[in-house]
């Protein structure tokens, strides 16, 4: 015998800025049939009389109080609005997190995205979508790119100035915006200009903003892969150089979704770039100077990763609150007691540790590691050009020793090198 379908509980219709009327019937028989409506103000407010669900406005904060708002409707017929796509950047992720997958009904509209797309005539493939609802403006800078189209989804009314001196700010006031506003409306309006020359006063908070990037001249270009110029970085000289940083990334092998304990964090370079990497690399970047710490936290914000976590404390005792990270980099400290040991422990199977440094005695713990669980030992020796009287000649950084391991899936095996006993 068949189990009876699992009836959903929560139907969440997403509707535009053309209301009612630009809802499929399907949509419209739900939202009759509902009897309570959860939804924004705005949102609430474009349903007709003919519905007659008790209507019930979001609190705010909203998140925390979903678990309350569903329990209170449980067993009735519940509807939430959303904008567009509740799927997309919307209220549907929070209730399938609350609520569960299963729980939920979806019967989405156009995103603003797909308006926007459409009345500009560019592919959807080929736009880059960054939202600033509740995420700051420096969200926007890791996918500044030259030629790169963005659709940014604005946080209300002043978001397009605010976007127009960020630009500014990163070497970008040659981009060309374009403000679409109430997409899908009879009030619809398009609103164009530079960011260097934006003209216009707010207009309505209902908006998305496309860029055409472009970089002015001599603007620092930030590419994607990892070695960003080390001027890029506000330091005092703890700064793990463009090129060792580039091969110290290449042995962290960053994915998406993965945490990284970056310790020791000097200037952030290695957990900025990590993050860099996707934007759903997350990491934690601990330093147990105050001032270094702050210097983190300014670097993440110019360089496009505000959401990097700084933690001001010394190790290893400031790594014992942390979520189990996928990879770890030790950049400085390595010979404090137990260091190595607690990042070792806190790695799962498969995770990754690598370990830089410059001097004799670490270099000799970073050895004795490597007899004993293997991995790749490596000295890293970089040179530059440098002017020499009248000629050229090569300057020698301090050569960097770098130890990285991935950890055994079975953690009882032993690394068995060929060494003397």
């Amino acid at each position: 015998m068949r189990p009876a379908p699992v009836v959903p509980a929560v139907t969440v219709v997403g509707i535009g800025a053309d209301g009612w009327a630009g809802l499929a019937p399907g949509s419209q028989e739900a939202l009759r049939g509902a009897e309570v409506v959860v939804g924004g103000p705005r949102q609430l407010e474009l349903l007709p009389g003919e519905c007659s669900a008790e209507r019930v406005a979001w609190p705010s904060p909203l998140r925390p109080a979903v678990p309350g708002l569903l329990a209170a409707h449980a067993g009735r017929r519940l509807c939430v609005l959303a904008s567009g796509d509740p799927m997309f950047f919307g209220i549907g992720r929070t209730l399938a997190d609350v609520a569960g997958p299963g729980a939920l009904r979806v019967l989405p509209h156009p995103s603003s995205v797909s308006y926007a797309c459409a009345r500009l005539g560019l592919p959807l493939e080929d736009a880059e979508v960054v939202s600033l609802v509740g995420r700051p403006l420096a969200a926007l800078t890791a996918a500044l790119h030259d030629g790169r189209h963005l659709l940014v989804l604005s946080a209300g009314a002043g978001t397009p100035a605010e976007v127009a001196a960020h630009l500014r700010s990163r070497g970008f006031g040659p981009s060309r915006m374009t403000v679409l506003e109430q997409l899908g409306a009879p009030a619809e309006r398009r609103v164009e200009g530079t960011a260097d020359d934006w003209p216009h006063p707010p207009g309505d908070a209902l908006n998305v903003i496309a860029v055409a990037c472009r970089r002015a001249p001599g603007a620092l270009r930030l590419p994607l892969t990892p070695g960003l110029p080390d001027d890029a970085f506000e330091h005092d000289g703890q700064l793990t150089k463009r090129h060792v940083r580039a091969a110290t990334l290449a042995a962290l092998a960053p994915a998406p979704g993965e945490l990284l304990w970056d310790v020791g964090g000097g200037s952030g370079s290695i957990a900025i770039e990590w993050m860099r990497a996707h934007r759903t690399c997350r990491a934690v970047s601990v330093e147990r100077d105050p001032a270094r710490a702050a210097r983190i936290t300014g670097n993440a914000e110019a360089l496009g990763v505000p959401a990097l976590r700084v933690v001001t404390g010394a190790a290893p005792a400031a790594l014992a609150e942390l979520p189990a990270p996928h990879a770890v980099f030790i950049g400085g400290g390595l010979t404090a007691p137990g260091l190595l040991d607690a990042c070792w422990e806190a790695l799962p199977p498969g995770g990754r540790l690598v370990a830089n440094t410059v001097t004799l005695e670490s270099e000799a713990l970073l050895t004795q590691w490597y007899r004993r669980h293997g991995g790749d030992l490596t000295r890293l020796a970089v040179a530059h050009a440098v002017p020499v009287g009248g000629f050229t000649g090569w300057r020698q950084a301090m050569p960097v020793t770098q130890w990285s391991a991935v950890k055994p899936t079975d953690p009882h095996t032993a690394f068995e090198g060929d060494f003397p006993s």
